[in-house]
């Protein structure tokens, strides 16, 4: 079983002072019973002085009816048990006792024993050595005290008296007094300290259980409670102040420890937050890079390969297409065979236009940069664009920034840079829909962009990993598949980036991102539209 604080306390408390009022209890009885012995052997010696003096003078006058008498009257007193005169022989002459008298008493008897008890015969003694206790058979305890009859002068010169004056000693006058009376002042002073002692425990132990409730549990409780909460993580509670003392320095130093607890946990929990962000923003970076690494080595591998083929596919080309044309243009040509010739020259110029693509990707010549403005090249690739019939059910929506800074930039190559994703805009739209183009700065960044939304069909998202790599297209039958991949590299070239987001069926944004190096001019004027939103079919 458990004891709590307050029940240890009182337990221990309780113990240590009944132990000590125990003790002090055991000396008080000690000394008051030696104190009522004194007093009563004190007593005894008064009545036995008060009998020699009272029948002093019937002694003289040898008045021995009386002077029995007297000691009868005496020894019947309340505290007297009895009262007996024994002559220097030994032999009691007179006891309240009748039965007593006429014995003699040995020398060496508890009565005699005081003055003759030693090696030499005792005339004084004092009342402390001339006093005895006895029990009586039915377990009663008296005093006795014996008091030597001297034979003084008044004595020896009486003439009824025939005491020689060489007889120091008369007789003994030995009184017995009950100590009953002692025994019930113990008995009440017993009872009496033992009643004061339960009290005195009782209610010192009410005291202790309250002010240890008071000023120590209730503390080691609540300090208790918020070392449990402490060791569940709850770092919101406190400890109510205690008074100004030591559990109220400890009180304070727990609340103390709390909050740099709750401090550390939060810059900890912050720390872990952050580390995350930047552990996240790291890996999609890393993983960025990577792609684009992966990218730019499988594009100058392919470059390598491309520029080699093209040109081996090239003359081959060349030849054909001439021979074709002098076929064509003899007089000699069967006309059934003038198709057949229309058909090899209209694959043949394919081809050629496929070589041309081909030739562009693996050049990638290096931009010849020079101040321009991204909203005049945007302008530029939509007057290419918007006349085709593919953008005549296009409706064209320009939301251009006003007073862009002038950009160092190859015009031409990102000029094809948009007009490539136009067409690719114009298709997945079928010839009919929105185009949104979109020009601006992201200060935080330092680039400019050029946002161009469609409402197509949008690009699945299993193939936006893959719309950047050569040859890899979703027409079926028209496009070479190297548009988005001489794009991407163009604007690499530049330092920037190209960012896609598509949504099967709803539409696809791609964000042309160039880096923002102002020319040392001022920025360059806008044109009319420049920083208002227009909107007109192509």
């Amino acid at each position: 079983m458990r004891l709590n604080l307050i029940s240890k306390l009182a337990l221990a408390s309780g113990l240590v002072l009944l132990c000590t009022i125990a003790l002090f209890a055991y000396l008080n009885l000690r000394s008051l019973k030696g104190l009522l012995l004194q007093e009563a052997i004190a007593e005894a010696d008064r009545v036995s002085e008060t009998i020699i003096r009272t029948t002093h003078n019937q002694m003289l006058r040898d008045d021995r009816p009386l002077f029995y008498k007297t000691i009868q009257e005496l020894g019947a007193q309340q505290g007297v048990e009895r009262i007996r005169l024994i002559n220097k022989t030994g032999r009691i002459i007179f006891s309240t006792d009748d039965a007593e008298i006429g014995t003699v008493l040995s020398k060496y008897s508890e009565v005699c024993g005081v003055c003759h008890g030693g090696p030499q015969l005792l005339l004084t003694a004092s009342s402390m050595h001339r006093s005895r206790r006895f029990f009586a058979p039915s377990g009663e305890e008296f005093l006795g005290i014996t008091n030597a009859i001297y034979n003084e002068e008044s004595c020896y010169t009486a003439s009824c008296h025939f005491h020689p004056e060489k007889l120091k000693v008369l007789g003994v006058l030995d009184v017995v007094v009950p100590l009953d009376r002692m025994h019930s002042l113990i008995v009440a002073y017993r009872d009496r300290m033992l009643f004061l002692t339960l009290l005195l425990i009782t209610l010192t132990s009410i005291s202790l259980t309250f002010f240890t409730q008071k000023l120590v549990n209730r503390p080691v409780r609540e300090l208790l409670k918020h070392t449990h909460m402490l060791s569940r993580g709850e770092l919101d509670g406190s400890v109510p102040s205690f008074a100004n003392d030591e559990l109220g320095e400890l009180a304070d130093s727990f609340n103390a420890m709390t909050l740099n607890l709750k401090k550390a946990r939060e810059e900890l929990e912050g720390w872990g937050r952050d580390l995350e962000q930047m552990v996240q923003q790291r890996t999609l970076e890393v993983t960025r890079m990577q792609a684009q690494l992966i990218r730019s080595e499988k594009l100058a591998s392919l470059g390598e390969l491309v520029a080699g083929i093209a040109h081996e596919i090239n003359n081959p080309l060349t030849g054909i297409m001439v021979f074709s044309s002098l076929i064509q243009s003899a007089p000699t040509l069967d006309p059934a065979l003038k198709r057949d010739i229309e058909t090899v020259l209209r694959e043949t110029k394919r081809c050629a236009e496929i070589v041309k693509g081909l030739l562009e990707f693996a050049r990638c010549a290096p931009p010849q940069k020079a101040p321009c403005s991204l909203n005049e090249i945007s302008d530029a690739a939509l007057e290419l664009v918007r006349h085709q019939i593919l953008f005549q059910d296009v409706t064209i929506v320009r939301q251009y920034a006003g007073r862009l800074p002038a950009l160092h930039l190859d015009s031409n190559q990102i000029e094809q840079v948009l007009v490539n994703m136009f067409v690719n805009a114009g298709h997945a739209m079928m010839g009919e829909g929105m185009l949104i183009v979109v020009t601006g700065l992201d200060q935080k960044t330092a680039t400019a962009f050029v946002k161009i939304t469609d409402n197509g069909c949008g690009i699945p998202e299993a193939n936006l990993d893959k719309i950047f790599d050569p040859f890899f297209s979703t027409k079926s039958s028209k496009g070479t598949g190297l548009g988005l991949s001489v794009s991407y590299g163009i604007v690499q070239e530049h330092g920037g980036r190209i960012e896609v987001e598509s949504q099967e069926g709803v539409g696809t944004t791609f964000t042309v991102l160039l880096p923002m190096h102002p020319a040392p001019s001022a920025s360059l004027p806008a044109p009319d539209d420049a920083g208002a939103e227009s909107s007109a079919p192509a």
